[in-house]
C-alpha cells in the first residue's frame, strides 16, 4: 500500500478514536451524597432517613418515661430533641444512618441502652419497672474521689476541679475530659461541669464516645456495632466478634467484660433488648453476639484508677 494511504489511514484512525469520550471508571465511582434539611449534610449516610424520621418523640418518651419523674435526680433536664440536636454532627458519619432502616433503628437502641443504664435510678419493684428509669441522673451522686490523675501530663487536673461521672456515658477522670473534649472543641479539662448543665453538649459527649475508638487502630462501638468492623484472628480467638456485645467491651472493658455474667453486664444487656421491644423492633433482631461474658477486653485495665 502506498505510504500515503498508509498515513491517511493512520491519520482517520486517530480522529476516530479521539472523537470517542473517555470515561473516568473513578469519577462513576463516587458514591452519591446527600442533605437532608438541617439534620444531615452532604454525606452518603444522609440518602438514608435521619434519626428523627425514624425515631419519633413519642418513642423517646415511652424509654425514658420516668425520666421526668418527681423522685428523678435529673427531673427536667432531658429531652428528645437534645438527643436529636446532639446528633446533627454525627449523623454524617454514620451515627444512625447506616445500613438499612432496622439497623438503623438497632443502632439507637443499643446507644440509648448503654446511656439508660448508666443513668438509671431503678429497682426491682420500682414504678413502670427496673428499665424504665433511664436518664434520672446527669452527674454522679456523692463521688467517692475526685478523679485526678496527677500523673498525666497531656491533661493535667485543673485547680479545684474534680472530675467525677457527668454526662449521658457518665465521664470520669482528667484524661478522658481532655480527649472528649478536644473530640467536641469545647474546654471540658477546666469545665466538665458543661455536662451537668447542657443536656445537648452531654449526649453530644457520649455519642462522641461512640463513634471513636479508645486507641488508635482499634474499633469504635459504632463500628463493631454496625459491622464495619472485621475481627482479627487475635480478636476471634480473644472471642471479640461484631455485635452489641463488644459495644461494651470497648467502652468499658474488664470493667464489666470477660467476668461471666455480672450485674453490669447483663443490666446493660437487659436495657438493650427491653429497648428493641419497645421501639418496636423486638428483641429476636437483637443478633447472637449480645454478651462480652467470656471476652478478653481490648485494653486491660492494670488498676481501677483508669476506669472511664
Amino acid at each position: 500500500m502506498d505510504s500515503k494511504w498508509v498515513s491517511l489511514l493512520i491519520l482517520n484512525l486517530l480522529i476516530i478514536f479521539s472523537s470517542i469520550p473517555f470515561t473516568n471508571s473513578k469519577s462513576h465511582s463516587k458514591p452519591k451524597k446527600c442533605t437532608k434539611n438541617w439534620e444531615c449534610k452532604d454525606s452518603i449516610y444522609c440518602c438514608n432517613q435521619t434519626i428523627s424520621e425514624i425515631f419519633q418523640p413519642y418513642q423517646f418518651e415511652d424509654l425514658f418515661f420516668q425520666r421526668n419523674s418527681p423522685v428523678a435526680h435529673a427531673n427536667g433536664f432531658w429531652a428528645y430533641y437534645n438527643f436529636i440536636e446532639a446528633s446533627i454532627q454525627f449523623q454524617p458519619l454514620g451515627f444512625g444512618t447506616t445500613g438499612g432502616q432496622v439497623m438503623q433503628m438497632k443502632e439507637i437502641a443499643a446507644f440509648l441502652a448503654h446511656v439508660g443504664s448508666k443513668t438509671s435510678c431503678g429497682y426491682s419493684v420500682a414504678p413502670g419497672g427496673p428499665l424504665a428509669w433511664g436518664l434520672c441522673y446527669n452527674h454522679e451522686m456523692s463521688p467517692s474521689q475526685s478523679y485526678c490523675d496527677q500523673y498525666d501530663y497531656k491533661y493535667p487536673c485543673a485547680p479545684g476541679v474534680q472530675y467525677y461521672g457527668r454526662g449521658a456515658l457518665p465521664v470520669y477522670w482528667n484524661y478522658n475530659y481532655g480527649v472528649i473534649g478536644d473530640g467536641l472543641k469545647v474546654d471540658l479539662l477546666n469545665h466538665p461541669e458543661y455536662l451537668e448543665q447542657n443536656a445537648t453538649l452531654a449526649f453530644e459527649a457520649a455519642i462522641w464516645r461512640w463513634m471513636n475508638p479508645i486507641k488508635k487502630k482499634q474499633p469504635s462501638a459504632h463500628e463493631v456495632f454496625v459491622e464495619m468492623w472485621k475481627p482479627s484472628k487475635n480478636d476471634t480467638l480473644s472471642k471479640r466478634v461484631p455485635g452489641f456485645g463488644t459495644t461494651m467491651n470497648v467502652l468499658y472493658g474488664d470493667l464489666v467484660c470477660g467476668q461471666g455474667d455480672i450485674e453490669g453486664m447483663t443490666n446493660t444487656i437487659s436495657h438493650y433488648l427491653y429497648y428493641l421491644d419497645v421501639m418496636g423492633i423486638g428483641r429476636k433482631l437483637a443478633g447472637t453476639n449480645v454478651t462480652c461474658a467470656d471476652q478478653v477486653a481490648f485494653n486491660p485495665t492494670p488498676s481501677s484508677s483508669s476506669s472511664s
